[in-house]
């Protein structure tokens, strides 16, 4: 059986490369999807698919629209979420597809800092499982296979 596993976080750093290599070295059957990682596209898809836009707020829009489209076919078609929320970038996106997969019926492991219990206490709690790293997160979806 192989586990479809969106990964929702932020695309500033490396955490989805080092979550997929630790997902391999453990021999884990998984196959990864997500958000737009790539920025400039994702923040220009509105106007690279429906042309110029009139001002920012209508770029924004178009791209929005055109991104969750795209977010919901993935979410959708998941099997698991993993969300992770870190100290050095605002967590909008993540905080969005973490309720998002909650709403529906998604297995959700969140990851997040013991710093950040306080602000994420309520999605925490709704989640299936909250740790506080890559490691732990792969240890239950190991779990899942044993």
């Amino acid at each position: 059986m192989k586990l479809t596993v969106y990964l929702a976080g932020e695309i500033h750093s490396n955490w989805r490369e080092e979550l997929k290599e630790k997902a391999q070295q453990r021999d884990l059957s998984l196959q990864f999807v997500g958000p737009q990682t790539v920025h400039a596209l994702s923040d220009d898809i509105g106007e690279k698919i429906l042309g110029k836009q009139p001002n920012k707020l209508y770029k924004d829009d178009a791209a929005s629209d055109i991104n969750n489209f795209r977010t919901q076919i993935l979410l959708e078609k998941s099997d698991v979420v993993i969300a992770i929320f870190g100290e050095e970038y605002r967590q909008w996106n993540t905080a969005m597809d973490a309720s998002t997969a909650l709403s529906l019926n998604k297995p959700t492991i969140i990851i997040r800092p013991e710093s950040l219990i306080h602000p994420l206490k309520e999605l925490t709690n709704k989640a299936n499982v909250t740790v506080e790293t890559i490691d732990q997160a792969l240890e239950i979806l190991q779990y899942v296979y044993a």
